[in-house]
């Protein structure tokens, strides 16, 4: 079996070949990259890691062959992303590389790029995308006719945060996760059939909202555990006043990379050093590896993953692309039966994918009235004056 990872030269590669090496030890992984030079310190490292590893800059000879390609890509690297965290600050929006005007541009940017690379996949191979914006990315894909499944950690790291504070294992927990990516909620934690949800917002409650950078009012009201991305709606002006004058949060990767470029270029480094988990993704490798491991031997396990709607939230278009927790089997992600969702969630959940919707069409077809219609419908910016400013700022 081999493994294409597309942005193999990422200093957070390393994470996925260590979760790789423990949990799928037999697997033939390629990293393909276009920078010769991250890949020179990152590969052998890799190799390190997990013997047999191979990498190259040749698109098409990376993905000869694979029958699991994992897309993870950052098209302009940390300048564009320095770039999407601070121009929509001078419209008082928030500066944040997957939502709002920050997110459309980068988007814009990707798209393209990614269907670039997925044209090449072949057609029985999966292709599981950790691109962000994932949900607009993996609807692009879908739409074009691929195998492909969208890949966020929010869940898996939700999962592993309740199992410790409910003192179970991991794998117990199983969540009604909701929503779309970087727009979710954790309704419920069932743990053998019973939703202890209730019992971590009672004894957990200014702990978790403290981890969420919300207040407990928010929790308390809405009953469930909005993902920390919700803050960006729910505290939208006071992280506009946090982020001025600030470096951004790719300021801070970029230091951390070039720290982790400095110790992967050590011959004897042969174990994934802390300073990794500092770089962001927690809990990537595991959610990788499972739902790879669950296409794969059609396990019919639980993952939450990016997919079709196709009814599942009945106030959205069918092939509108949603974020919730899925049986996976060799045949692809099921959706789950999901409760109702109320108006304090559908409504927001509707209005973002309605702007994803568009965002697709100006990644796709350009146009300047395409980027300045999906600002004007983005919940973060909605009026005329923003909206035609970030549409200047995005096309540049």
């Amino acid at each position: 079996m081999k493994i294409a990872v597309v942005g193999g030269g990422s200093t957070y590669t390393p994470e996925l070949i260590d979760g790789f090496a423990r949990l799928l030890p037999d697997a033939q992984v390629c990293l393909v990259d276009p920078a010769a030079d991250r890949l020179a310190v990152v590969g052998p490292f890799a190799a390190r890691l997990l013997p047999g590893t191979t990498w190259t800059t040749d698109l098409s000879a990376g993905l000869d062959g694979a029958s699991i390609v994992v897309i993870q890509l950052r098209v302009g690297g940390q300048q564009a992303r320095i770039h999407d965290e601070t121009f929509p600050l001078a419209c008082d929006c928030v500066g944040q590389e997957t939502t709002g005007a920050g997110g459309l541009a980068k988007a814009v940017r990707t798209v393209p790029v990614v269907l670039d690379v997925a044209s090449r996949v072949a057609p029985d191979a999966w292709i599981v995308n950790f691109t962000n914006p994932v949900g607009i990315v993996t609807r692009a894909l879908l739409d074009a006719g691929h195998r492909a499944v969208g890949l966020c950690n929010v869940a898996i790291g939700f999962q592993r945060r309740f199992a410790a504070l409910l003192g179970v294992a991991p794998e117990a927990v199983d969540l009604d996760h909701v929503g779309l990516n970087h727009l979710t909620w954790e309704r419920s934690a069932y743990v053998d059939g019973v939703d202890r949800m209730p019992e971590l917002l009672r004894d957990h409650l200014d702990a978790l909202a403290a981890e969420v950078q919300l207040p407990t009012a928010v929790l308390s009201t809405l009953g469930s555990v909005p993902s920390y991305y919700l803050r960006y709606f729910y505290a939208h002006d006071l992280v506009v006043r946090q982020m001025r004058g600030k470096p951004t949060r790719a300021h801070e990767v970029a230091r951390i990379e070039a720290q982790l470029l400095d110790l992967y270029a050590d011959p004897g480094l042969t174990e994934k050093p802390a300073q990794l988990a500092q770089r962001g993704g927690a809990y990537y490798s595991e959610a990788a590896v499972g739902l790879i491991g669950s296409l794969l031997s059609g396990d019919g396990a639980h993952h939450a993953v990016n997919v079709r709607n196709r009814g599942t939230l009945p106030f959205l278009p069918d092939d509108a692309v949603i974020e919730v927790t899925c049986a996976v089997d060799r045949d692809g992600a099921t959706p789950r039966p999901v409760k109702a969702v109320g108006p304090a969630l559908s409504g927001l959940i509707a209005a973002v994918s309605g702007y994803e919707e568009l965002a697709l069409a100006a990644a796709l077809h350009g146009g300047r009235s395409r980027v300045y219609e999906a600002l004007l419908a983005h919940p973060l910016i909605g009026q005329h004056e923003q909206a035609d400013a970030l549409a200047d700022e995005v096309l540049a």
